[in-house]
């Protein structure tokens, strides 16, 4: 199981949103290019991007520092936010994004996510569910889809997608731990799902629960906030996480 340490940009600074409210943000730094190569140093070896500007309005204002975040690591990057054509699939691969996250035009336009699968296959597209209350939300979490994520992920799993980051937007930013219970419903409906947990991670203690938890079958947990606030030591959880499969 992976940690995925995660950097939200909003208008080319990293920062975090509390519960996807845009209007309650930390900026935790003007320099994310920075933040990446410590996260590097600290053994991570893929990292979670989200575009804020574009996820709200589909418009990336965050160019700058995704070129400076690639040109100072050299770890795989996934990314997310306002991915809705295959050309904007292809932009981020000239920038040398590994992973694309596929959320809104997930659930609006499929054939976006057919496209992406036929070009990219399928370990290299992502489909983000964000949920609440049981429904996917879309458009930087601030609409609700109408749409049960157990029914979207039927259709996107029956498309052939296998990589999948689950958000629960209430365990979001609010430290109080993950929703183990919906991940391991999640593995038991969908073998061979590459699940990434995302949502409430707070602690090492959090990410040896899940790894047990889900014996070890959750491809990765995104953190964020508990790192930058201090209350996660991302190379011990890497070394912890790494031991653990080793013994197994």
């Amino acid at each position: 199981m992976l940690v995925l340490p995660a950097i939200d940009l909003l208008d080319n600074e990293a920062v975090r949103l509390l519960q996807g409210d845009y209007s309650k943000k930390t900026v935790y730094s003007s320099e994310p290019e920075k933040m990446i190569k410590v996260f590097e140093e600290q053994g991570a070896t893929l990292i979670h991007i989200v575009d804020l500007n574009a996820a709200k309005t589909g418009k990336s204002e965050n160019g700058k520092a995704i070129r400076k975040i690639k040109d100072n690591c050299s770890v795989e990057l996934e990314l997310g936010g306002g991915i809705r054509s295959l050309e904007n699939m292809k932009f981020y691969d000239g920038l040398g994004v590994s992973r694309f996250i596929l959320g809104t035009v997930a659930v609006e336009d499929p054939s976006v996510v057919e496209q992406g699968l036929n070009t990219y296959g399928p370990n290299r597209i992502v489909i983000g569910v964000d949920a609440k209350d049981g429904y996917v939300r879309t458009k930087g979490w601030e609409t609700n889809s109408g749409i049960k994520y157990t029914d979207f992920l039927k259709t996107m799993f029956g498309m052939g997608i296998r990589h999948v980051i689950f958000t629960d937007i209430s365990k979001d930013g609010m430290m109080a731990g993950p929703n183990t219970t919906v991940y391991l419903e999640l593995l038991a409906e969908f073998p061979g799902l590459q699940l990434v947990a995302s949502g409430g991670v707070s602690s090492i203690e959090d990410l040896v629960n899940l790894y047990d938890a889900s014996k070890g079958k959750l491809f990765g947990a995104i953190t964020g906030k508990a790192i930058y606030e201090g209350k996660l030591d991302l190379k011990e959880s890497i070394r912890i996480l790494s031991k653990k499969r080793n013994e197994n």
